[in-house]
Order: structure tokens, then sequence, then C-alpha cells
């Protein structure tokens, strides 16, 4: 993980670097569909328009997001994104600690000045800089009002953090949201979901409408509860987004199919040779890699599947025959 590029409130640094880029190259390459709607009006306070965030302003949605997280008066709580700080007055009052990661310094301004000289204020940190380039502290639960420019790098940055978190309670934009839910043979199944249902529980929690936003947002939102899996599955997770990254390339086709798209068996048949010189052996030059990898698919029972209809369980069985062949997607 990178190291952070934030400092603490009493500190604050901007760098040169656009907010939030790593992210929008990633949703620029996925087609942009994240976040397409998080436009809205700007606000003429704070740089909300280039940071994606939409500050909640309705208490009564405030306080139902702190509720379902079912905070403990000992729990290390992160925040992301805490805008002037609706959410993080009501979490201050039921946690141990909150550490609060905020892009916008002048919006950390407002919310240091909102505790200030209240029994609150020893127990919030906030980091000013950019969440995903974060080196995230201990923490049992996480709550975030989350821009939409990074909803994609935050869910997977929050699975991937040692140790294992009790929940999460997230806002997305709706689309976003309903992905996170999706389940096979709906419309909505993808990529997204299969990636996140292998690592964690994920439930609906309500909907939210756009006028309880100040700016209001083009699009509708939703929470989630992100409950993660504990133990973890033994998967490493660029070798499960590998296999599902080829499968829903074209989600309706037959696996038989994708994995007989141009360059594919190529890459593979490269990290086949890769893996086996690492393990002292030697793959000859005019080795069927075709063969087998036809071989593999037949024998996962997989070939005339079709990703959009396949569960999490289908495509642990698939990477399963690959690698008892010694064939890896990372």
């Amino acid at each position: 993980m990178p190291r952070a590029t934030s400092n603490k409130i009493g500190r604050p640094t901007n760098t040169s670097s656009t907010p939030y880029s790593a992210a929008r190259d990633a949703r620029k390459a996925a087609g942009g569909r994240e976040g397409a709607g998080g436009g809205g009006a700007n606000n003429p306070i704070f740089n909300t328009e280039t940071f994606g965030q939409h500050i909640l302003k309705n208490p009564l949605v405030a306080q139902g997001i702190v509720d379902k997280a079912s905070l403990r008066s000992s729990d290390m709580v992160l925040e992301v994104g805490p805008g002037t700080g609706n959410l993080t007055v009501r979490i201050l009052e039921q946690c141990k600690k909150c550490t609060a990661v905020e892009m916008d310094p002048r919006m950390a301004a407002e919310l240091t000045k909102r505790v200030q000289g209240k029994p609150e204020q020893k127990k919030l940190e906030i980091i000013v800089g950019d969440f995903v380039k974060t080196d995230l502290p201990y923490f049992d639960v996480c709550i975030s009002n989350t821009p939409y420019q990074i909803s994609s790098p935050l869910i997977f940055k929050l699975l991937s953090h040692r140790p294992i978190f009790r929940c999460a309670v997230l806002m997305f934009q709706r689309e976003f949201a309903m992905r996170l839910l999706a389940r096979p043979s709906s419309a909505l199944w993808n990529r997204l979901s299969v990636n996140v249902q292998l690592y964690a529980k994920v439930t609906h929690v309500m909907k939210v409408g756009r006028n309880n936003f100040r700016p209001p947002p083009l699009v509708e939102s939703d929470v989630v509860r992100l409950e993660p899996l504990d133990p973890p599955p033994p998967v490493r997770f660029e070798e499960f987004d590998g296999l599902t990254r080829i499968c829903f390339s074209r989600r309706n086709k037959v696996v038989r199919s994708n994995f007989g798209a141009k360059g594919v068996s190529e890459m593979l048949a490269s990290n086949h040779r890769t893996l086996a010189a690492t393990g002292g052996k030697i793959v000859e030059k005019d080795f069927n890699f075709s063969a087998l990898l036809a071989k593999i698919l037949e024998e996962s029972g997989y070939a005339e599947s079709r990703a959009s209809k396949m569960d999490v369980d289908d495509f642990l069985r698939l990477l399963t025959v690959f690698h008892k062949y010694g064939v890896h997607f990372a």
C-alpha cells in the first residue's frame, strides 16, 4: 500500500496532483459509469465539484446511518469524507475515537471549529489528504458519505485492510450500490458484484433522495452495510479479479468464447511459462497452450456457462481448476 501524502489538520498541505486522479482514470477506463450523475449544483463555499462531495443535510438520515453501524463505546471509527461533520458529531457521541479523512482543507477546518472546546474534540483526529493514498489506522467500523469519485477504490481498500474490521456503513450513488447488492442472472450482476461478494456480506440499509444533500446531486443515493467475511477466503484478490475480468468482458457470452478472445490465451501462456520457470521447470516452445486451456474449461464444466449467471462459488471452482494445471491470472 502506498504511503499517505496527508497531514493532520494542524499542518494541512496541498499537493499539485489532481485529487482522486487514480480513481478517475480507472473510472474512465471502465466506461465512465461510476459517479456519472454526481454533478448537480456547486457549493459556493466549499469546492464540492472538485472533490465529488455532497454534504448530507438531513439530520434524520444522518442519525439513521450512524444507528445502523451499531457503534459501541469502545469502537475506533474511520469516517471518509466527513465534510462539515453532520455525521461526525453523531459518531463522536457513541465511539471511543473517530479518525476522519477529508480531502478539502477548508471542510477539515470547518469540522475542527465545530468540535473546538467540546469534550468530543479529544476523540477526533482529522487527516487531510487523499483517502486512496492514506495509510489507514486500526478501526472497528467505517462510516462514509462517499465522494462519488472514489467509490470503487474505497470498497477494495477497505476489504484489503488488516486487521479485518467489523462492518462499514457506506453511502453511494444508487446504481453503484445496486451493483454491490446484485445477484446472478440480474441485469446489474457484474465483476464488481462478484468481487465484493467474495469477501463480504452486503445488505441494503436505506434509500436517500437527492434533496437530502447540499448541493443536490443529479442522482439518488443508497446506503449499504458491508460485513467482511472473517476469516476471508484463501484466494488472492489479483487472481480472482483476473479471472472475473476475462469472464465479464462479455458477460452474456459463454466462458469458452471469452477465453478465446484475442490476447487472452497469449497472456495466460506467458504467465504459465513464467510460473514454471520460477519452479525450475521449462515449458517447451511448441507447447500447445490452447489445448490445455480447452481441457481446463471442459474439466471445470463451465465452458458453456455465462458469467451473467455464475455465482461466487462457480468462479471459485473454475479458478481452482486453472490452478490445478498451473495456470494463473496474476
